[in-house]
């Protein structure tokens, strides 16, 4: 019941994507038609207008809630919500947890860029980080990118104002530091101008840098694209040329289209959780359902679970084996 186009949109997209390896499950009121999926009764809505917190503590119940019980409890493998995203990652907090080496779970969303996909996080998780939270999040983009995209030895790169190592706040310089000295495949900073270009397999900042950077990018990708169809259109002459480079423009557009992935991955919790965005239609809810599959099907929790364990006793062993001065 999460969404701006419940329910047509979100059972529509769970039968597209059902099939012998997935098997979409729905919560929803009594009576909902889910042309044949499985229904688990779940009466209260969460509205988008709702404080997150008080909402998942007040509505236990509710389908968004309900849902994330069910892969805490082991009777999901992953969950799938186009609702209120603060709502979602306070229920995920509270219904599946974190995992114990991860301090704060990010959003991981993917950029359609023109070199191949780039994974940005965190994408709203967190307004505010640290600068080991950046470095968390970069190990866990790179898993994610490994994993999911199947991106071989992902880069990583430092969103900030240039490229230049002394570039940018507090925040971005210690985290540089970090990174620097990291086992990752850091290549230092990069600009937001060049993140539609590829230039970073995965990007990182805080949660609220990364957040007006994807809506941006967002907006103006469907704008651009908007732009060019009313252009098209506007004349004779237009409309012959569109004709002509209708193969391409339709590639182009599923090429940048956020609905081809449908939704971005919370990484740091001991189940998969895909959040789609609140507008999302029965395609972008399909494909969201096939990205939650694809972190299942590569046990994507178990991965950062063993590499986050692996970095956090290799910093043990770092720190213990430094001689104290004098």
């Amino acid at each position: 019941m999460g969404g701006d186009r419940v329910p047509e949109e979100i059972v529509a997209g769970a039968l597209e994507a059902a099939s012998p390896e997935i098997v979409p499950v729905l919560f929803g009121p009594a009576g909902l038609d889910t042309q044949g999926l499985e229904l688990v009764e779940a009466a209260d809505p969460i509205e988008m207008h709702e404080k997150p917190v008080e909402a998942v503590r007040s509505k236990p119940q509710s389908s968004l809630v309900a849902a994330c019980r069910a892969v805490g409890e082991g009777d999901a493998q992953a969950v799938v919500s186009a609702g209120n995203t603060g709502a979602m990652l306070a229920a995920c907090l509270f219904e599946i947890r974190r995992l114990p080496e991860v301090d704060r779970p990010a959003i991981a969303a993917i950029i359609p860029a023109r070199n191949g996909p780039t994974v940005l996080l965190d994408a709203g998780a967190n307004a505010d980080a640290r600068p080991e939270h950046l470095l968390q999040f970069a190990e866990m983009g790179t898993i994610f990118a490994e994993e999911v995209l199947a991106l071989p030895r992902p880069q990583v790169r430092l969103l900030s104002i240039g490229e230049e190592p002394e570039k940018g706040n507090q925040l971005v310089l210690e985290a540089h530091a970090l990174l620097s000295k990291s086992g990752l495949r850091f290549a230092g900073n990069v600009e937001s101008r060049a993140l539609l270009e590829g230039a970073g397999e995965v990007v990182v900042t805080d949660g609220f840098t990364g957040n007006v950077v994807l809506k941006l990018l967002e907006g103006t990708i469907r704008t651009l694209l908007d732009a060019l169809r009313d252009e098209i259109y506007s004349s004779t002459r237009g409309k012959v040329g569109g004709l002509l480079i209708r193969p391409a423009a339709r590639h182009l557009r599923e090429r940048l289209d956020p609905e081809t992935y449908g939704g971005a991955h919370l990484l740091g919790l001991r189940g998969v959780v895909v959040i789609a965005h609140g507008n999302s239609t029965h395609r972008a809810i399909a494909n969201a359902i096939r990205m939650a599959a694809r972190g299942v099907e590569h046990r994507v929790v178990d991965r950062l679970s063993e590499r986050l364990a692996a970095a956090v006793l290799a910093s043990a062993r770092s720190r213990n084996s430094t001689p104290e001065p004098g």
